[in-house]
């Protein structure tokens, strides 16, 4: 019998909440999707949408009243719905603090009103910890001072969730997320190559300075320890717990380049290194060097089967894969 019974997955059309929803569907549970599909693409689901144990609701989490339908029944909220895209706070602040802080307002507000809900699971990110001084970046690192909008929203939400769960008597458990990779990506500095050296396959232009260094995890991986990290969170007592989700290694931006270019069949590529910030990140809220200690994580019994590098050559060969189907004209359904 599944610990999780009903679930919902809110953004579980978008890229990894729509991996989150096949693996909970194949391991039997019954899931509801609400995602208001701004980021995330219905056809992502295609294959559970006539399925029993599966339903879907478009609506907008800052729509409070067009959402609480879909909480009905569930005992566990996987929350994964934000804006995803780091940039756009520097332009448009109001962005993240709508999609990210306020929809999670709603969020909790619904679910304290739903007798079922048990547990909230929420995807947040490793750039609440900012420039950390310590790497690898432990869980109670202190002080959390992020450096961008996005990172800040997702402190924010963070904070709320925790006063929610010991205020409103359900319990939650925080996922701070490295750099999520894979099939479906919509967005990063993959995909971004990929593109720029399709134009142009002599040259590659790259923000900063190049030697931006972070920690990538392949979307199975995340997928595999979210669920994992939820049936044993659910096992036992504790009202919050937070925990880093990422990879023991980095891989640099150059590096990526360097994968990039190698599974392009691209030789003698030349790289110009432009804008950036004064300490060579790639633009202004972007963390330079990011490592999380997943000490905990591996503690419960589960690894990574990727490294950071491993997790950016598949992501790399499965977009060039989907680009050469998309480019011969076949059905969205042969791709990946």
């Amino acid at each position: 019998m599944s610990l999780l019974k009903n679930v919902l997955v809110t953004g579980g059309a978008g890229f990894i909440g729509s991996h989150l929803v096949d693996r909970l569907m194949q391991k039997g549970y019954k899931v509801t999707v609400l995602d208001n599909l701004s980021n995330g693409n219905i056809t992502n689901l295609k294959r559970w949408s006539h399925h029993p144990h599966f339903t879907f609701f478009k609506a907008d989490l800052k729509d409070f009243a067009g959402i609480t339908e879909a909480f009905k029944d569930s005992s566990v909220v996987f929350h994964f719905a934000a804006n995803p895209e780091v940039r756009v706070g520097e332009t448009d602040p109001h962005i993240h603090f709508e999609e990210n802080l306020a929809a999670t307002f709603n969020l909790l507000e619904a679910a304290r009103r739903t007798p079922s809900i048990e547990s909230v699971v929420f995807a947040s990110t490793s750039t609440v910890y900012g420039r950390a001084s310590v790497l690898p970046t432990l869980e109670n690192y202190a002080p959390l001072l992020p450096i961008s909008t996005y990172g800040a929203s997702k402190l924010g939400c963070e904070a709320l969730i925790s006063s929610y769960a010991h205020t409103f008597g359900f319990r939650a458990l925080i996922l701070r997320l490295a750099n999520i990779v894979g099939p479906r990506s919509r967005h990063g500095v993959i995909i971004d190559f990929v593109k720029k050296l399709r134009r142009e396959p002599k040259v590659l232009e790259i923000l900063g300075d190049g030697n931006q260094n972070k920690s990538y995890v392949y979307i199975d991986d995340c997928v595999d320890a979210t669920v994992h990290l939820t049936e044993n969170f659910i096992k036992n007592k504790q009202t919050v717990d937070i925990f880093n989700l990422g990879s023991s290694d980095r891989v640099t931006v150059k590096k990526i380049a360097d994968i990039v270019c190698e599974e392009m069949g691209l030789s003698e590529v030349r790289y110009v290194f432009k804008g950036g910030t004064e300490d060579g990140g790639g633009w202004i809220g972007d963390v330079k060097d990011m490592l999380l200690s997943t000490e905990r994580l591996i503690a419960t019994g589960w690894k990574p089967k990727c490294t950071s590098e491993q997790a950016v050559r598949l992501t790399t060969q499965h977009l060039l894969s989907a680009m050469k189907l998309e480019s011969a004209g076949l059905p969205r359904k042969f791709r990946t």
